[in-house]
């Protein structure tokens, strides 16, 4: 166990090697798509990777979530090899890792996960940053895309997953929420990053929101409107969109009942330009709901030591040393 937690705390303390950011030899759009665990970033990045691809655009989607689920409706269900762990298998099976081996093509989408470690074995945050380091061996920077679609988990804020804001790895930003609090609270929290790392002097801004699951209740329009960025979708809570979406069913085509929704998502996130958006305090963001939803009105009442103690706490004699004046 101590070899463990000391392998472990010696992993957390190095620092991550430096991503490398080379000018790419086409003008390719790179997107960092955030959003809460859970809120729907990978269908709606399957969705609309694939409208674009059907428009005749060439794109990579990356999932960098350790689940490696970006890619799972793409593929029907079926799981994407990761670069982490086929990297590893190879390396100690004393082969190279082929770009077949860890990127798969579905009508015209090209597609690969990063992957993570095992839960309680490693970081998430470096493994995202390795992926990008095998990538860049592959000569990233000169693949021939027109745009490159990257999923991060929003909920985690190591560096690792702030990676393409913190280092200029993507020209926007788009976040996915719904109309509910913890959502919002995580598209916030991108906001500030952005508006921290633009302070410092980097370049990224949001060009919008995705409201996925769309109640028309309207938390989410009026978050957006509060920080400054534009709703570029609003995918509606609908059965046969849900049904659709756990069958691992793509609805994002050409002759689908859906198609003019992420052909308007497809156009907007090419051409919306990054904003530079005001993230709110914690109680603007609670301001947006009404006040019996988030508990707005409850009174934080503070804590006495004898009411927290199983038996009576006493009084204790002072330690202080009291001399007499004279």
């Amino acid at each position: 166990m101590t070899s463990m937690t000391d392998a472990l705390r010696a992993e957390a303390a190095i620092d991550p090697d430096p991503v490398p950011t080379a000018v790419p030899t086409k003008d390719t759009q790179i997107i960092a798509i955030y959003g809460k665990g859970g809120i729907g970033k990978s269908f709606t990045l399957s969705n609309l990777s694939y409208m674009m691809a059907q428009q005749g655009k060439k794109v990579l989607l990356i999932g960098c979530d350790p689940k490696s689920d970006t890619t799972s409706l793409l593929f029907g269900g079926k799981s994407c090899p990761t670069i982490i762990e086929t990297s590893s298998r190879k390396k100690a099976a004393g082969e190279e890792v082929e770009i077949g081996d860890i990127c798969f093509v579905r009508d015209g989408v090209y597609a690969m996960e990063l992957g993570g470690p095992e839960v309680g074995r490693g970081c998430g945050g470096r493994g995202i940053i390795h992926g990008f380091e095998l990538m860049e061996k592959f000569g990233f920077h000169d693949w021939d895309f027109d745009y490159v679609l990257l999923d991060f988990l929003g909920d985690v804020v190591c560096g690792g997953f702030g990676l393409p804001i913190a280092r200029d790895m993507c020209q926007k930003v788009i976040v996915v929420g719904s109309n509910d609090l913890q959502s919002l609270y995580v598209a916030n929290n991108v906001c500030s990053a952005v508006q921290y790392f633009r302070k410092l002097g980097g370049n990224v801004g949001v060009a919008g929101m995705v409201v996925n699951k769309d109640d028309g209740t309207g938390e989410a329009q009026a978050f957006a409107d509060a920080v400054g960025i534009p709703v570029l979708s609003s995918i509606p809570a609908d059965e046969d969109i849900r049904r659709k979406s756990a069958n691992y069913e793509i609805i994002g085509k050409p002759d689908s009942p859906w198609a003019g929704l992420f052909e308007t998502l497809a156009e907007n996130a090419a051409e919306a330009p990054p904003q530079h958006p005001t993230a709110l305090d914690q109680d603007a963001l609670l301001g947006l709901f009404k006040s019996e939803d988030v508990g707005r009105d409850v009174v934080l009442t503070p804590a006495r030591l004898e009411d927290m103690c199983a038996t009576r706490a006493t009084e204790k004699a002072s330690l202080e040393v009291i001399y007499d004046t004279v």
